[in-house]
């Protein structure tokens, strides 16, 4: 076969599938260039996902007839004056992304330069079909209707319109939380998803594109070595997600997704947080152009740098110095213990009936406080150091290989005698393994039992996580998770699975939304049993912190004896571990 050159209608489609992956891709093109054409708000409106329609609208400095038609020819661009890409500070330089776009899509181009006449130009897969005046204020509005309409082996490969839909979504948050000087907003199908106000400070900008209450748990960043500055805020090592989604990473102001840095942020955090579990951090790296490569991808999302160590060094280093310099903090939640006293029905010691035989009248203010909860002439038992008589005798050792409860230590493990030796166990993860064991065994039977809640709870999500619930609601209720849609960023809450108990809906809602976002739309629940269940059980076991009186920890072990796998937890902790007596003697030095 000989060698040809291909035509240009062709050379533009393989640059569309280099540049335009899905709809995604395409807004993420336009909304960079309307930022590089130095706009103070942009205003994004898409359909079906962006599959049918994206449009972009900004008040830069737009262009004129002759630059536009430009603009729509290969490699033309505005954003290098000279020769050196190595220097290029703009997020756009390649100058493919209109003509890849209008050569798989209806695309339509309007501008206007403040002064003058707008213009614009509609091309339909790569041929002009129109232009002419056009009424816009100063600025750009691109539109691009009917995505890969015309190229069928494309479009079947996109996802449905939700999971477009939050992409192009995701594409919009981290452009915006690179540019707190610029307003953005969002519309999907008519309805007003995102938007936030220019000239926001950072922290107040990455709250409110991710959560609020990262304000009150979280640090800033503010560290330099070498000419580099890394700024930016990290959550608390207490305020984690399911999923490493809420990690955003910028390097001179472009949203990037690379392995270097991502690895970096796992590093820091390693010690304090568990295995399946990831910070919240947006983390701005600025550094000169000449150490960083930003050209060694297509769509710009990954760059280079000449010393990664450098840059890893610097990551790790300046995220444990802010989570040092937070010392004790924690996520700033209600005490539960404080709760617990209103929540729990607890049984009060019997007053000392000498108490009640004495002659003196008791004064005027005492019958003000008849409504506190412990009386004020009861001490209340010491949590550290409570001394519990048995109701019933205790079972011997000899009888059980977990050995029987002879204590609780720090609220958090079990000391238990066993016949061979001294068994410690892990309260919250041994339950959690339980708690595991326990759904499987009612999954194999048909189904698990629900809890209808007294009062439903709504939980407040983001968009996106409240559409993959939904999807999978109907696979929920076989776990017995009821929930419904309850407005654009919220779920109801009606039934909880029965082996939960009470729990925290709102905590185990987050966590199953960010797991679903993990599973491909192919599989059902059912298939990915495990890892629903343990997120479900790990919020139905007893916690840590928690007083076990003595008949509960007995209870526990019993169930461990009879339980398969309950030797380690769901993460693959182990549950509970052993002191013989020789080892113990070993420590005393009587062997």
């Amino acid at each position: 076969m000989s060698i040809r050159r291909l035509p240009e209608h062709l050379v533009n489609r393989i640059a569309a599938g280099e540049v335009v992956e899905r709809p995604a891709s395409a807004l993420k093109e336009l909304v960079e260039n309307a930022i590089d054409a130095g706009a103070s708000r942009i205003a994004v409106r898409i359909a079906a996902g962006g599959t049918d329609m994206i449009e972009v609208t900004d008040d830069g400095c737009g262009m004129d007839r002759d630059e536009m038609a430009l603009a729509l020819e290969r490699h033309a661009t505005s954003k290098l004056p000279d020769d050196a890409i190595e220097a290029v500070e703009t997020l756009g330089f390649r100058g493919e992304a209109l003509p890849s776009i209008a050569s798989v899509a209806r695309l339509t181009l309007e501008s206007r330069v403040r002064g003058s006449d707008g213009w614009a130009r509609v091309v339909d897969n790569g041929e002009l079909v129109e232009e002419g005046p056009a009424a816009l204020p100063p600025g750009t509005r691109v539109r691009v209707e009917q995505l890969f309409a015309r190229v069928p082996a494309r479009r079947k490969f996109l996802r449905s319109a939700r999971a477009e839909y939050a992409a192009c979504l995701d594409t919009v948050r981290r452009l915006a939380m690179a540019r707190p000087d610029i307003g953005f907003s969002l519309e999907h199908d008519g309805r007003r998803t995102l938007s936030v106000q220019p000239d926001e400070s950072r922290p107040d900008r990455v709250a409110a594109l991710t959560d609020r209450a990262l304000i009150e748990n979280s640090v800033s960043i503010d560290f330099e070595r070498e000419g580099l500055v890394l700024g930016g805020v990290a959550g608390l090592p207490t305020f984690n997600r399911g999923i490493a989604d809420h990690q955003y990473l910028f390097v001179n102001g472009r949203p990037v997704k690379d392995r270097l840095l991502t690895g970096a942020v796992r590093g820091a955090y390693a010690e304090m947080l568990a295995r399946d579990r990831h910070p919240v951090v947006a983390l701005f790296l600025d550094v000169p152009t000449d150490v960083v490569d930003v050209n060694v991808h297509p769509a710009k999302t990954e760059v280079r740098f000449r010393d990664p160590q450098l840059v890893r060094g610097m990551i790790v280093s300046g995220l444990r110095r802010a989570l040092d310099a937070a010392g004790h903090r924690s996520v700033q939640r209600p005490d539960d213990a404080a709760l617990d006293m209103w929540q729990r029905d607890t049984v009060a010691p019997p007053p000392d009936p000498t108490l009640w035989n004495r002659d003196e009248a008791l004064p005027a203010h005492a019958f003000s406080s008849v409504q506190d909860r412990r009386p004020s002439f009861i001490a209340p038992p010491l949590p550290q150091a409570r001394a519990e008589m048995a109701a019933e005798p205790v079972p011997q050792a000899v009888q059980y290989p977990m050995g029987v409860a002879r204590g609780q230590v720090a609220k958090t493990y079990i000391v238990a005698e066993a016949e061979d030796g001294l068994v410690i166990v892990d309260q919250h993860a041994a339950h959690e393994r339980l708690v595991l064991e326990r759904m499987r065994r009612a999954m194999a039977d048909g189904g698990v039992a629900s809890q209808r809640l007294l009062m439903p709870e709504v939980v407040e999500l983001d968009e996106p996580a409240c559409d993959r619930l939904e999807e999978r609601a109907g696979e929920l209720a076989a776990f017995g998770l009821e929930l419904d849609r309850f407005g654009p960023r919220a779920v109801i809450v009606r039934a909880v699975p029965a082996v939960l108990g009470g729990g925290d809906p709102a905590g185990l809602i987050a966590d199953l939304a960010d797991e679903l976002a993990g599973y491909d739309e192919a599989l059902s629940l059912k298939e990915r049993i495990d890892h629903v269940a343990a997120t479900m059980a790990c919020h139905g076991s007893v916690r840590a912190g928690r007083v076990l009186s003595v008949a509960e920890m007995n209870a526990l072990l019993r169930e461990m004896e009879v339980t398969p796998h309950s030797g380690q937890c769901n993460h693959g902790r182990p549950t509970w571990v052993k002191l013989a007596h020789g080892d113990i003697e070993k420590l005393f030095g009587r062997k």
